[in-house]
């Protein structure tokens, strides 16, 4: 009876309160810097009794959060399709309780853990570099999709104590033609993870490893980065 009891919630559940799974790849194509992925290698390596993490979007939304990341034990496979266990207490979510089966597609997966028995071993995924250090950066180039016209780096800041990634010393200007000097100088701007810059413009990607001391200024006639004498 308590197996029927619960089969029969879970039915209840689906039926009055539904949810959705997000495919990550728009947001990963849209923030390349900052939002990563598992290779497609490691989607394809995945089996019984890994652990991935799914973003789970109730239908309707929870009160206080659009989304939830959890995590969810794999127990069948084939080449596309998989499925799995909630593992996961939800936060918010009433549609879902631990032990949910869930059925899902390997894009689907953010995020992996592979069980710690597993033979062969999957393949390693090839190293990534990651650009968390921190810059300054007008907010045009964040927000109103303006190009970066002027780029130096400088000594980077001493950390602060609860510097979680350190200052990169770049600084970072919007695109200025046909704008006077009190209103460049009056742009806000934001200190921010150099990827947040880069999945904005990445033109300048080429010049991330220039010394301390270096200046760029984009010719707009060749949209190439001339280094600035001044």
């Amino acid at each position: 009876m308590r197996r029927l009891a619960a089969a029969l919630s879970r039915r209840w559940r689906a039926h009055f309160h539904r949810y959705a799974i997000d495919d990550p790849r728009p947001v990963a194509d849209d923030a390349p810097y900052t939002y990563f992925l598992p290779s497609e290698n490691e989607l394809l390596a995945v089996q019984p009794e890994d652990m991935v993490k799914l973003i789970f979007r109730g239908i309707p939304p929870s009160p206080e959060w659009g989304a939830e990341r959890m995590w969810v034990r794999v127990t069948a496979a084939s080449r596309h399709e998989l499925q799995g266990v909630l593992d996961n207490v939800p936060s918010e979510m009433q549609q879902l309780r631990p032990g949910d089966p869930v059925t899902f597609r390997r894009s689907d997966i953010i995020d992996l853990i592979w069980a710690e028995d597993r033979d062969p071993a999957p393949p390693a995924a090839p190293p990534r570099r990651e650009y968390w250090e921190r810059c300054w950066v007008d907010d045009c180039v964040l927000n109103d999709g303006a190009r970066v016209h002027f780029l130096y780096r400088e000594e980077p800041a001493p950390p602060e104590q609860d510097d979680r990634f350190p200052d990169s010393g770049w600084r970072i200007r919007g695109d200025y033609r046909d704008v006077d000097d009190d209103a460049v100088n009056a742009r806000a701007s934001r200190y921010i993870a150099l990827g947040k810059v880069l999945n904005a413009d990445d033109s300048w990607l080429h010049l991330i490893d220039a010394p301390a001391g270096s200046a760029f200024l984009r010719n707009w006639e060749t949209d190439a980065f001339e280094a600035d004498p001044d």
